[in-house]
């Protein structure tokens, strides 16, 4: 079995901002807070408990209570649901959309991370409680994104019309999707037990938001999560005045641009609008747009003056919703919250909005990359082993591998350095000559060179393809290999759906992931099932 670790940096699967966040270069030191290390978090404890408003702890608590009503819960997350009452208790927060069973593994892998923080938290400073929070992206309104999910190399998908927000969505007509799904599933002990799960989940519940909590809350029941949907009007009369300011004076615009400009050297994430608020209603997420004096919502014929708007905000404020960037804005107004665990795209847009955190006065949460895992079989290891392949070479983009492996397996050397070198020497002499002569003569020595150079790049092309045809049936076997691994040459984590693997490991498969995964060591699992 390959032994070798591999980093987030050395993965070859993080953007050039992650890896230079995670190798913490002095330049982006101005876009985060504290970086993620368990010393570090003492310091913002103490500053989220200097500015959080602790008031803002009654309604999340009610509101909380009121979405767990129906459901039945552990007494880990009854406890945590009351801890967060205390001025002592803090939360570490993950945000997933309301992905189709799931979705991608990652899903698992953002909650696991999280929980295990709160475990790593609570050793270290006892004196405070630390609770998980799964926060539900019951807002968001691309259904395209989140209505499929991969199974044994099949995509999965619910064909159904939306245009609100997601989280209101029924699920009226996942009994014919089920039915579908159910087949591929099989019957045995595991595939009944992920029936009953999906079933209870989708089958049984009204909207996608409730379905999506119940699975949530039944894979995780053990571990004290606690899953928030913040489509509530209750929590969002504490984000009046943010949402007045942004569209009095649209600050998070004009910070955020600034900080887009120190990024110019990375690919930026998100773009900020003028406006980063929609209007919502339960078949209806449209952008807020200033225009004129007045507030029009897109794509309708919805319009507002100022005042109009402004008390149409103090009534009803759950008719706004925060776009991707005044969202993180809300979730650390209403959260007492130490640190947000996120995926690299996540943590890139993370890092455009600190200069905004600091112009409203609210704490920037620590943000820390989620685990990365690859899930392998005793057999592919084994398969790696008699292949001579460490978890690098398959870590490998496809076509590098095979020129890599073709190399290794050839009996004689590909590369025609040597050639090429002595090439280089023949015509140093032939420059010397040129030199005591007539300048046509060096033209003519230059042109020789590079033809010859460009002949030899081109035998060393043709032989390296003649290798490949030659060992087409050992490098077919890891490309095989790289491929059950790497499904559609990308990370397993983010195409495969955890259910092709609980049918293997059954009720094992989450206790041996929550064992395993270390949020704070920056290292690609790889764990063995």
């Amino acid at each position: 079995m390959p032994t070798d670790c591999i980093s987030y940096q050395t993965s070859g699967y993080f953007s050039k901002l992650m890896q230079d966040y995670l190798d913490q270069k002095p330049e982006l030191k101005s876009l985060y807070n504290h970086f993620p290390t368990l010393e570090n978090f003492e310091k913002q404890i103490n500053e989220k408990q200097a500015n959080f408003d602790n008031e803002n702890r009654i309604p999340l608590v009610e509101t909380l209570k009121k979405q767990y009503q129906n459901i039945e819960i552990s007494d880990s997350t009854k406890q945590n649901i009351e801890l967060l009452s205390l001025p002592n208790t803090f939360t570490i927060t993950t945000g997933h959309q309301l992905n189709l069973f799931s979705g991608p593994l990652y899903f698992l892998y953002k909650i696991i991370s999280t929980i295990n923080l709160t475990k790593e938290l609570k050793l270290k400073y006892p004196a405070n409680n630390f609770v998980p929070i799964y926060w539900m992206a019951t807002e968001d309104h691309d259904f395209e994104e989140i209505n499929y999910f991969n199974f044994k190399g099949k995509k999965f998908r619910w064909n159904k019309e939306s245009s609100g927000p997601v989280g209101r969505l029924s699920t009226e007509g996942l009994d014919e999707f089920f039915e579908i799904y159910s087949l591929e599933l099989g019957s045995s002990t595991n595939a009944n037990v992920l029936k009953n799960f999906f079933k209870d989940a989708y089958l049984k519940h009204d909207n996608l938001a409730d379905a999506t909590r119940y699975l949530a809350n039944n894979l995780f029941t053990n571990y004290g999560l606690v899953i928030l949907d913040a489509d509530d009007a209750n929590l969002k009369r504490a984000f009046v005045p943010f949402i007045k300011e942004e569209l009095e004076h649209q600050t998070s615009f004009k910070t955020v641009q600034k900080t887009i400009e120190q990024l110019s050297n990375y690919t930026i994430q998100v773009n900020p609008r003028e406006i980063n608020l929609f209007y919502i209603e339960d078949n209806l997420r449209e952008r807020i747009i200033f225009e004129n004096d007045k507030y029009y919502v897109n794509n309708t014929k919805t319009s507002f003056s100022k005042d109009e708007i402004l008390k149409l905000l103090e009534s009803n404020p759950e008719k706004f919703s925060p776009n991707v960037i005044m969202r993180p804005l809300y979730q650390e107004i209403i959260l007492p919250n130490l640190c947000y665990i996120g995926g690299g795209g996540e943590i890139a847009y993370w890092l455009e909005l600190k200069s905004f955190f600091d112009a409203v006065n609210i704490t920037f949460p620590i943000l820390l990359v989620r685990n990365s895992v690859l899930l392998n079989t005793e057999k592919q290891a084994k398969k790696a082993d008699k292949l001579g392949l460490n978890w690098k070479d398959l870590f490998t983009k496809r076509a590098n591998l095979i020129n890599e492996i073709t190399h290794k397996l050839s009996s004689f050397p590909i590369d025609l350095t040597p050639q090429k070198e002595a090439l280089e020497k023949q015509f140093e002499y032939l420059y010397e000559l040129a030199a005591q002569t007539d300048k046509s003569f060096t033209g003519a020595v230059k042109a020789q060179e590079v033809k010859q150079k460009k002949g030899l790049d081109n035998l060393e092309k043709r032989l390296l393809k003649a290798q490949k045809r030659k060992l087409e049936n050992e490098l077919q076997r890891v490309v095989d290999l790289q491929g059950e691994l790497f499904p559609n040459q990308s990370l397993q984590e983010r195409q495969t759906n955890f259910s092709e693997f609980y049918l293997e490991k059954g009720e094992q498969l989450i206790p041996l992931l929550i064992q395993n995964l270390r949020p704070l060591e920056n290292i690609f699992n790889i764990i063995t099932i």
